[in-house]
């Protein structure tokens, strides 16, 4: 029952609509798995390059800001040697052309300030540490320190690096130069470095420490810190966790520059609104193929359906049927021409089939009626000569007379049915044969209306019915026997009855004598009568026998109410 009820559900449209729209997402779902995993290695590839160039923008920043103080240092080696007033007039001018320069020291061997020219700045009569001052490695030519706070001057306190360089001055004598030179300015460039939305660039030197770092105050402080090892790793970019770092070293000095940029950033935050365009994008096509596959398969069920639907109608009336051809697609098309040549071979056959009915019927008819009359005819005729041997001429004269009636009748130019007075006149002559042999052992009595004599009916239907009574019924009592025949029209049919106050049997012996075939002895002419009626007009239509013992028997006949005969 499950299974039955699955099939009615299962629709072909909804099959192709499924197989379309699994096709499709299938072939979708493999694109967008493809395609984000092409686009999260593309993000990831250019991420990464965006990050070199960042690191490249500050590292080019930071060289030319590092070869333009090797530059100043030259130009301060030609003047340092000089003296007089060429040499302070060269220093003022220096400093007030480039205000990023704090202030510019000289040194001896043993580390004592000689000169400082800071300009309009005050040099500080007691300073605690001298911030500027670091020994030169004999190694380094041009040294750039740690960016620091510069410490000599009066009420000044910007944050500087300092160039230091070892010298002769115009005496001959070895010195040492240095120059601080604020750090505002490329801190200021790396710190308006942006990689997304939280990444950004720093400097360290070789050692690991940092030169500059955007969040230099905080790592000091201990509520930041930053990737160790860094100095350990040649340049390049490097994805660790949720970070990447890229690593460029300045040519002409120990810095190195560092870019760090984040992944959920860069790469996640793209391929995740990616996903979701893609998603959205799956969707409408998914609704897309949604449609075109249920148009494309109400297109093709439709027709489909019809066919279906003229299949039911043909197994429910197929004598009647007439097909309309279906039209569709090619094989629509083919099985709806095939259905319609079946249809026409089926209807044929079932035309050969009735014809051949009809003739079988008539066969079984002409049988049926075969038995009827030589077994009346034997009665009959048993009866007159009885009468003879009895000398009663007349009586059976009158007797030949009713029974010659009798099979003009029966005989009714071959005809099957007839008119209900015809019928009557012919059971009217019967009981009139069988009176004269029964004579004063019953009476009978017609009860008809006349609106029922007009309808037709099968010939030779009332006499074995009568012929059963008299024999089975009355011929057995020893009271005097009555036969009422009574003949009533109704809404839809004709009822004729005949009733007998017999011996009467039980309700078993009524339905053995309409089920006994054409071979038994008894009850003979009850089963060809109700056989005969079921034949020509459907089981609806019969005989049906009531009987109680010792009261009697009735036998009810019912007939369509036909004014012609039609065979």
């Amino acid at each position: 029952m499950k299974n039955r009820g699955l099939k009615k559900i299962i629709s072909l449209s909804g099959v192709m609509t499924a197989v379309v729209v699994g096709l499709v997402l299938i072939i979708l779902v493999s694109v967008l798995i493809f395609f984000v995993q092409l686009y999260d290695d593309s993000i990831e590839q250019n991420s990464v390059i965006s990050s070199e160039q960042a690191a490249r923008q500050v590292l080019n920043t930071v060289e030319n800001y590092t070869g333009d103080m090797a530059d100043t240092m030259e130009l301060i080696a030609e003047y340092i040697v000089k003296s007089g007033e060429e040499k302070e007039d060269f220093f003022e001018s220096f400093l007030e052309i480039r205000s990023d320069v704090a202030a510019i020291t000289t040194y001896d061997a043993e580390g004592r300030l000689l000169d400082c020219w800071a300009g309009e700045r005050e040099l500080k009569e007691n300073y605690l540490r001298n911030l500027s001052y670091a020994e030169i490695p004999e190694e380094a030519g041009l040294h750039i320190s740690k960016p620091h706070v510069e410490s000599l001057l009066e009420d000044y306190y910007p944050w500087v690096v300092t160039i230091s360089q070892k010298m002769r001055n115009e005496n001959g004598q070895e010195i040492q130069v240095f120059m601080d030179i604020r750090f505002s300015n490329i801190a200021d460039y790396v710190d308006d470095v942006g990689i997304g939305q939280h990444g950004y660039c720093f400097i360290q030197d070789t050692d690991g420490d940092l030169v500059y770092h955007p969040q230099q105050q905080l790592i000091y402080a201990g509520l930041s810190e930053e990737e160790e090892k860094l100095q350990e790793l040649a340049d390049g970019s490097y994805i660790r966790s949720n970070v990447i770092y890229t690593i460029q070293s300045l040519d002409n000095c120990n810095w190195r520059v560092v870019a760090v940029s984040y992944v959920d950033e860069l790469i996640t935050s793209r391929v995740e609104r990616m996903i979701r365009i893609c998603v959205i994008l799956l969707l409408l096509m998914l609704l897309t193929a949604i449609v075109a596959g249920s148009l494309f398969s109400w297109v093709f069920a439709k027709p489909a359906k019809r066919l279906t639907s003229a299949m039911g109608d043909f197994e429910k009336n197929a004598a009647n049927f007439r097909f309309e051809p279906v039209e569709g697609t090619s094989e629509i098309t083919a099985l709806s021409s095939s259905f319609g040549h079946m249809v026409l071979r089926i209807q044929q056959l079932m035309e050969q089939v009735r014809q051949e009915e009809i003739s079988l019927r008539k066969t079984e008819l002409k049988a049926l009626q075969a038995q009827i009359n030589p077994h009346f005819l034997y009665n009959t005729l048993d009866s007159i000569a009885w009468m003879c041997e009895e000398e009663r001429t007349k009586e059976a004269v009158e007797m030949i007379n009713a029974l010659a009636r009798l099979f003009r009748i029966s005989i009714s130019k071959g005809h099957e049915l007839i008119p209900l007075e015809k019928e009557i006149e012919h059971a009217k002559s019967y009981l009139k044969i069988q009176n004269y042999r029964y004579k004063n052992q019953f009476t009978y009595h017609f009860d008809v209306e006349e609106s029922c004599l007009p309808y037709f009916c099968n010939k030779i239907t009332l006499q074995p019915i009568i012929e059963n009574a008299i024999y089975h019924g009355i011929d057995r009592m020893v009271d005097e026997g009555h036969i009422e025949i009574r003949v009533r029209e109704e809404e839809q049919a004709v009822v004729m009855t005949v009733e007998d106050n017999g011996i009467g049997m039980t309700q078993e012996q009524c339905v053995e004598i309409l089920q006994k075939e054409p071979g038994d002895r008894t009850g003979i002419g009850i089963k060809n009568v109700n056989d005969r009626i079921q034949i020509y007009f459907g089981e609806s239509y019969g005989l049906r026998i009531t009987s109680e013992p010792d009261v009697g028997t009735c036998v009810e006949i019912r007939i369509p109410k036909l004014k012609e005969e039609r065979q």
